[in-house]
């Protein structure tokens, strides 16, 4: 009887599921750059439609990390808009970008992905249960601490670093992007 009923439910949310599809419902966006950002879609299939992040498009390319970010995951990405990037030292970036600079890229690029998908709720409450402050490991091995001031959340980079998160909670298939205001780095 309990098979039943979990098949039956089971084929109530396909046809619900193909009946949306099937009436044109849309899926809920958030805008980043100027684009919607389709939670059905990857990282990578969203981030090079938003115009805010074009730098970061062209460093995850230099860096060959298209395939990796357009897997499973999750990742909970700490996305450096365009204005982050220009915050750097004059050439910073068309020198990381060099072939030979790769290794540097990708460590930079990677230091700001966290694996798991962690929305801002989950990122909150972790600085709750830390008195105020949490650590996230990265990909690139080091660590991010992620704090509030008022209801505005940041990270900070091994450091001292600090970066706004400006636009949180943009929910991937493989995770979750926060475009944030400053390019964080690894502890050198």
């Amino acid at each position: 009887m309990k098979t039943m009923r979990l098949f039956q439910a089971a084929i109530l949310a396909m046809f619900i599921l193909s009946a949306n599809a099937a009436f044109g419902q849309k899926e809920k966006t958030v805008e980043v750059g100027g684009s919607p950002m389709y939670p059905s879609k990857n990282i990578v299939e969203n981030a090079v439609n938003s115009k805010d992040h074009t730098t970061l498009v062209a460093a995850v390319q230099a860096a060959g990390l298209v395939e990796t970010l357009q897997t499973a995951g999750p990742f909970t990405v700490f996305a450096p808009d365009n204005a982050a990037f220009a915050k750097l030292p004059a050439g910073t970036v068309e020198t990381l970008v060099k072939p030979e600079n790769k290794a540097t890229l990708t460590g930079i690029l990677t230091y700001h992905v966290v694996s798991g998908k962690l929305g801002s709720k989950e990122i909150a409450d972790a600085i709750k249960k830390g008195n105020g402050k949490a650590t996230f490991k990265t990909v690139q091995g080091g660590t991010l601490t992620a704090w509030m001031q008022g209801k505005d959340l940041y990270i900070s980079d091994e450091n001292g670093n600090k970066s706004k998160v400006t636009i949180a909670d943009v929910f991937q298939s493989n995770g979750v992007i926060h475009s944030v205001d400053t390019v964080v780095l690894p502890k050198s």
